[in-house]
């Protein structure tokens, strides 16, 4: 008996199109975003020309495309790390470490997309997505502080936002010293000892953190 079966319509694809972002990413991480020129993307993600614009976009929709992407990877492990269930200071060095993990990850780039790159983009929906992630982050590092006073770990007057900014300093610092060449083993060994720094008692006489 024939059977009739419907022909797919037009080549499948040759290219898996989540890989094909990591390694755009890659591409941004190594040359910035104004050093990228579409040729680099269809070598780096190897992607044809005309599927790139058909798939992907122009330069500029890729490198959104990649932020998000990024983004949503990096901060599901930050946010893991952040809220494991173990004590503050241990939760705010594997959040630490994890960042330091990231800038300094085997194959790429040292440094980081959101903190090396991005900012450097003079793009308005860029920076607003900077901002936003930023916002989000400074919040469930406040969260994760609010539940430690909660379970008794630290004092009830803990200055929480102002704690919280000085996480995100660091994890600011360390991401740009990695970005300098600072080896991983030196920076993760820093990050131990800022997550104890960021936990010390305020000082009797001291002017109050703002």
């Amino acid at each position: 008996m024939i059977q009739n079966y419907a022909k797919p319509r037009g080549r499948p694809r040759s290219f898996d199109e989540r890989q094909a972002l990591e390694k755009a990413t890659k591409v941004f991480r190594s040359k910035g975003y104004d050093g990228v020129t579409v040729d680099d993307l269809v070598a780096g993600m190897g992607v044809g020309r005309p599927s790139l614009y058909a798939v992907f976009g122009d330069k500029r929709t890729i490198f959104l495309r990649v932020l998000r992407a990024y983004t949503e990877a990096k901060g599901a492990l930050a946010a893991k790390a952040l809220f494991s269930p173990q004590a503050l200071r241990d939760s705010l060095a594997g959040f630490l470490r994890h960042i330091v993990e990231t800038a300094t990850e085997e194959g790429s780039t040292p440094g980081c997309l959101l903190v090396c790159v991005a900012p450097l983009v003079n793009d308005a929906e860029v920076r607003q997505f900077l901002q936003d992630v930023a916002a989000v982050t400074m919040a469930l590092v406040e969260r994760r502080f609010c539940d430690a006073i909660s379970a008794g770990e630290i004092p009830s007057d803990f200055p929480v936002a102002a704690r919280a900014s000085q996480v995100m300093d660091l994890a600011r610092g360390l991401t740009m010293r990695a970005q300098m060449g600072t080896p991983r083993k030196t920076l993760l060994k820093d990050a131990e000892e800022a997550a104890e720094l960021v936990l010390l008692p305020r000082r009797g006489n001291a002017v109050p953190e703002s």
